[in-house]
């Protein structure tokens, strides 16, 4: 950096990423849906019920999705290095990608499965179809409770708990076909709840694809007002400007920001850089939760001194 250049960093970074802090409750939904699968499987083995079985495979699908989730977890636990200074945290974000990829899929499955057993439905057990049904929504119900909080937090535990709210929305179709198909005989209402779950889980996913992309793309997190951050940072005693102003979102509850502060030289000479800088990290971290800022303060006319070295 030339003359007249000076850096602040704001350098709490908490306790680890978002999916982090809630690693254990991904863990009980993953333990819960692995146990609700091979449920399903022998309940399928025992009624001769499609929809247990493909619920089944759906969950087997969601089991995967979890344990990526954790995975990406791990990974990004791994410190910084000099050639990833943020270390891996955004394997996250990948994992959220691929989680909400595999959602589509799912969907895709449920829409195909549906249309064929509309075209040729298939004779089960609904009784005991019903039952294996009820074992699974509550299993979910449970894990949907468990990973809750978390999904408000982590697009990894979001993507998570959009599978599992599947699988339940899943187990629930399955109870209420058999439940019709003993009342009627209409073997057809099986088809119908699995499209009618398909209509659910697709706008969920296209949600969760669409932050994940968001943060790869590195847009402004959305509950940055880049607006209001311009403005409280030139309401700031000294500023005179201010340009080069981003903001980005490394993984869930990692915002960063940087931008460069033109500060007239009697404030810079009479409170001091470091008070400067300590002024500006406080506003951004008070009124905009952004823990990790860096400003490079300049004197009055040394953007357009910059611009003269570019051109």
């Amino acid at each position: 950096m030339g003359a007249g250049h000076s850096h602040g960093h704001g350098h709490s970074h908490g306790g680890g990423t978002a999916t982090a802090a809630h690693r254990g409750r991904l863990l009980v939904a993953l333990c819960i849906t692995l146990l609700v699968l091979a449920t399903e499987v022998v309940g399928s083995a025992l009624t001769g019920s499609l929809a247990l079985l493909a619920d089944a495979g759906h969950m087997a699908t969601d089991a995967a999705g979890i344990a990526m989730a954790l995975l990406a977890v791990h990974i990004a636990g791994r410190p910084p290095s000099e050639r990833r200074t943020f270390g891996y945290a955004r394997a996250e974000i990948l994992a959220a990608v691929i989680n909400a990829v595999l959602l589509f899929g799912v969907g895709a499955f449920i829409f195909a499965e549906g249309i064929s057993r509309l075209i040729t439905p298939e004779h089960f057990d609904g009784g005991a179809t019903i039952v294996f049904g009820l074992i699974g929504m509550a299993a979910n119900t449970v894990s949907l409770l468990v990973l809750m909080r978390g999904q408000r937090e982590s697009l990894n535990v979001r993507g998570a708990f959009l599978e599992v709210m599947a699988d339940a929305l899943g187990s629930l179709a399955v109870v209420v076909a058999a439940a019709v198909f003993l009342a009627t005989g209409w073997r057809q209402a099986d088809a119908v709840a699995s499209l009618l779950i398909g209509v659910l889980i697709v706008p969920r996913t296209w949600r969760l694809l669409r932050d994940a992309v968001d943060v790869l793309l590195e847009a402004a997190p959305k509950d940055v007002d880049m607006a209001a951050v311009r403005h409280h940072i030139e309401e700031l005693k000294g500023v005179e400007g201010l340009h080069d102003l981003h903001a980005w979102t490394i993984t869930s509850g990692m915002p960063v920001l940087s931008a460069h502060v033109v500060v007239s030289q009697e404030v810079l000479d009479e409170v001091g850089h470091e008070k400067m800088l300590h002024d500006l990290q406080g506003c951004l971290g008070a009124h905009f939760d952004v823990e990790h800022c860096t400003f490079q303060l300049e004197p009055v006319g040394h953007a357009e001194h910059e611009a003269r070295l570019c051109h």
